[in-house]
């Protein structure tokens, strides 16, 4: 089978104390492709995660070492380069959020979150709005890359590109699992998708013992696929109520359900709260996160499916409004998250209510 190589050799964090919960579902997507048992073994598996959990890790990807490697150095050595050059990129010069993010710059709950980390999308021209355009066209737009690192553009491209293959598969899997038309949402993905990759380091505690690496939140879009290290520090909601630890699992991407797929099957598919907590003092971990999100236009029409009438609704949470169509949904995480490319390039601009 391939794998995914760690990305640092720490140890791995202490498990739940909760026994039960040490581990989320594993599956297989390589299952997909050994006959007709094996694949329906697979969409039972998908059903209940998707279902009970909104969480999971995926093995059987394809993924290769090779491949992970070419990302893995070159953004070790982008962390390596001094500030100044991390900070020529500094997304506040980029109203398309994307480029670089100082320690403590993001927000996520009101509150600083304690890493660093360099935002990248699909390398697109930039698109100011018209007037009676939706404001979320700003978020397509080109990156920006460290100069003299030309193999970091080469790698996180690829890296996009190789996994927005891994989840088109998942999702059509994920689609058949509950009954779907495993092709019902591709019309919203395409060449206009807008994918979305996150270099991640957490640096160690911040100096005021806050322990948020990153706070409590789900994600945007679709599906979301981590390579995470091996230091530990992710944490997920269970149905109990608490945030339980993700021990790293060797060769495997921790998967979860973004707000889409809540809002498409009326809540029959969960997107599952999950947090950070930053590692100890002077104990760096990295993780890379890929967003699989469609065209920023996408409406995302309800999901046909047999078991509709079981679902319990979309999460009714004030603070946290959800939208069906996925620009303004990443358009009001990107304003909440970044207040400083906000105030600068979209003073005035608000998510719509």
């Amino acid at each position: 089978m391939t794998h995914v190589t760690s990305l640092a050799t720490a140890p791995s964090s202490a498990p739940s104390p909760n026994p039960s919960y040490r581990q989320l579902p594993i599956i297989d997507l390589s299952a997909a492709d050994r006959g007709p048992q094996a694949r329906a073994l697979l969409h039972a598996q998908l059903h209940s995660a998707a279902h009970d959990v909104g969480f999971f890790q995926l093995v059987g990807h394809g993924v290769t070492e090779r491949e992970t490697q070419a990302l893995l150095s070159a953004m070790r050595a982008f962390f390596a380069l001094p500030e100044d050059r991390r900070l020529a990129l500094d997304n506040v010069n980029s109203p398309h959020f994307r480029g670089y993010t100082r320690t403590g710059d993001e927000r996520t709950g009101g509150r600083q979150d304690w890493r660093d980390q360099l935002d990248i999308g699909a390398e697109r021209p930039a698109r100011r709005p018209g007037p009676d355009e939706p404001a979320y066209w700003w978020l397509q737009g080109p990156n920006q890359w460290p100069a003299g690192l030309p193999e970091l553009r080469t790698a996180a491209l690829a890296w996009i590109e190789r996994l927005s293959a891994v989840a088109r598969k998942l999702l059509h899997e994920l689609l058949a699992s509950i009954g779907a038309p495993a092709g019902f949402y591709d019309p919203v993905f395409g060449e206009r998708a807008h994918p979305h990759l996150k270099l991640v380091r957490y640096p160690g505690s911040a100096g005021d013992g806050a322990g948020q690496g990153v706070g409590a939140h789900k994600d945007y879009g679709f599906l979301t696929l981590l390579l995470q290290d091996e230091v530990g520090g992710l944490q997920v909601q269970r149905e109990d109520g608490a945030f339980h630890d993700v021990p790293p699992l060797p060769g495997a991407f921790v998967v979860n359900l973004g707000e889409l797929l809540e809002v498409a099957t009326d809540g029959y598919l969960v997107a599952t709260n999950h947090r950070v907590v930053s590692p100890p003092s002077a104990v760096e971990r990295f993780s890379v996160p890929f967003f699989y999100n469609p065209r920023l236009d996408a409406r995302v029409e309800p999901l046909p499916f047999p078991y509709a009438s079981a679902a319990p609704g979309v999460t009714d949470d004030p603070a946290n409004p959800l939208f069906a169509e996925y620009g303004f949904n990443e358009l009001k995480g990107k304003l909440r998250a970044h207040p400083l490319v906000a105030e600068r390039h979209h003073a005035g601009l608000l998510s719509p209510a």
